[in-house]
């Protein structure tokens, strides 16, 4: 092998006007045939000569004018655009992808659609075919796509037609390069996750591989680093909506698919949805009704005014859930995040008011109740007192109670009966004696009813103290579980939000 190329390289060394363009016979394609010729001759390999001949063989153009070119590339190139441009068919096309993305037009979570305004480009080689710029009047020319061989490059994720504009020519090169460029409008499947809406990330794909041809026949390349793709894509960016390109990455793998082998190219895109706007419209006007209908416990329960302002709020909510519902996601393949934080906002909201409506319940229908049964008044006068710091207030309470009833026991003398009343003979004494009987009698009355009353006002006094407690401990597990299911949904989104950034 080695003697062969020496040997070529000696015999081409003679034939200076093939490689030296500063010789007047360089352009003379006919002479340069010949000298090859000639080479084959002695080298004893004419076919193989040939067959380069065939691949360098330049176009000739009669005069400098479109015409003459065009008139040029009929018999060359249109007239075998049926097949594809190469001298043996065993010999692969080589076809150059290249993107730019335009736009990002909008995302349908139910359908899982990705819309988006791409730009692709790409470049093969009509093999065999050149001409002299100078002699045929341009480096290039347009040409209609029909009347070429295009390769049948599509994406694999499009879902619907292309709404772009047609393009209906191509370029082609002295050089044998064609250049095909398209505007897509895609509508592509993509396989959202908008669990951590709204703060989620979206890894779509552009496939791109020829539909019919193996790589065999036809062969896919990157024609630059999608890094570049990247940058290219952020400075040609034209929207600035919902969504932000946050990076690009491709891979180039071979599809195994019936016995047959096919290029793809695909093209990974990272997608950043900005959550200014659910942040503002969403987040923050549910925590502070929730806030709200917290620091709602700080209003008396006995009052009618703290029922009915929480459910003011409940209806609040719920009209301003109606009205939002059309920034929430339809659907996806995880309930969002979002989602369940409004779902615990409402029910906490509805368990305050349930428990509103039983304390206000037990402090405003005390004096019907029974005694507080002992085991109660300890568990909860004492020990949940003490736990919701009210254990001093239930103290002072009670001691007033046994103050006052100890008071009027002691206030409250018998009226001595007639035979501790010493007998005396005069009748005035015999009056008074009956009358001061009918007042002892009407004082003992009394006496029964102060006792009665006494007695009620220290159970009623004890079913509120009750009724505060209750409140009181309740409170502090409204506000113990509203800290937890927020952190824990925060931490639940940060930690997807991590995922999703390293993804």
């Amino acid at each position: 092998m080695y003697d062969f190329e020496a040997t070529l390289s000696e015999l081409v060394r003679q034939y200076r006007h093939i490689y030296d363009p500063s010789m007047r016979d360089h352009r003379d394609s006919q002479m340069a045939q010949n000298s090859w010729k000639e080479i084959a001759k002695i080298l004893g390999k004419e076919e193989s000569i040939s067959l380069l001949l065939g691949s360098v063989e330049q176009l000739n153009c009669s005069e400098p004018t479109t015409k003459s070119l065009l008139n040029a590339l009929k018999e060359e190139v249109i007239s075998y655009s049926e097949a594809r441009p190469v001298i043996s068919l065993k010999t692969p096309t080589n076809v150059s992808v290249d993107l730019t993305l335009y736009g990002i037009l909008g995302v349908n979570e139910k359908s899982q659609v990705l819309e988006t305004y791409l730009w692709v480009r790409m470049w093969w080689q009509i093999e065999g075919l050149t001409w002299d710029p100078a002699e045929c009047g341009s480096d290039k020319i347009s040409l209609p796509r029909e009347k070429i061989w295009v390769p049948d490059i599509v994406i694999n994720e499009f879902m619907d037609e292309n709404r772009a504009p047609d393009t209906f020519y191509v370029y082609v090169t002295s050089t044998g390069k064609v250049l095909d460029g398209r505007p897509f409008h895609v509508f592509s499947s993509c396989k959202l996750d908008i669990y951590t809406f709204p703060f989620d990330f979206q890894n779509c794909s552009y496939t791109f591989n020829s539909y019919k041809h193996t790589r065999e026949d036809v062969q896919l390349f990157f024609f630059r680093p999608v890094e570049q793709i990247f940058k290219q894509s952020l400075e040609a960016m034209t929207t600035k909506g919902e969504w932000e390109l946050i990076d690009m990455r491709a891979e180039k793998p071979v599809q195994l698919f019936l016995d047959g082998r096919w290029d793809n190219l695909i093209v990974y895109i990272v997608l950043r949805r900005r959550a200014t706007l659910y942040v503002v419209n969403l987040l923050i006007p549910s925590s502070f009704l929730l806030s709200l209908d917290l620091f709602s416990f700080l209003l008396p329960p006995q009052s009618v005014d703290r029922a009915s302002f929480k459910m003011t709020l409940i209806l609040g909510y719920t009209v301003f859930l109606l009205l939002m519902n059309d920034l929430l996601p339809v659907t996806g393949n995880n309930l969002p995040l979002i989602n369940v934080f409004f779902s615990l906002c409402m029910a906490l909201m509805v368990a305050s008011l349930l428990e509103t409506v039983i304390i206000t319940n037990i402090l405003c229908r005390s004096r019907d109740f029974p005694p507080l049964p002992k085991w109660l008044r300890i568990l909860v006068l004492k020990y949940l007192a003490q736990l919701a710091c009210m254990k001093k207030s239930c103290e002072e309470n009670a001691e007033a109670n046994r103050s006052e009833s100890t008071f009027y026991k002691n206030t409250m003398i018998d009226i001595p009966k007639k035979e501790q009343v010493s007998a005396s003979p005069a009748r005035v004494w015999e009056q008074c004696l009956e009358e001061i009987k009918k007042m002892s009698k009407d004082l003992l009355a009394i006496r029964h009813q102060v006792e009665e009353h006494f007695s009620n006002d220290n159970s009623t006094d004890e079913w509120i103290m009750f009724g505060q407690v209750i409140d009181r401990v309740l409170f502090m597990l409204y506000t113990l579980f509203i800290v937890v299911s927020l952190s824990t949904i925060m931490v639940l989104w940060l930690y997807s939000y991590s995922l999703d950034k390293k993804s």
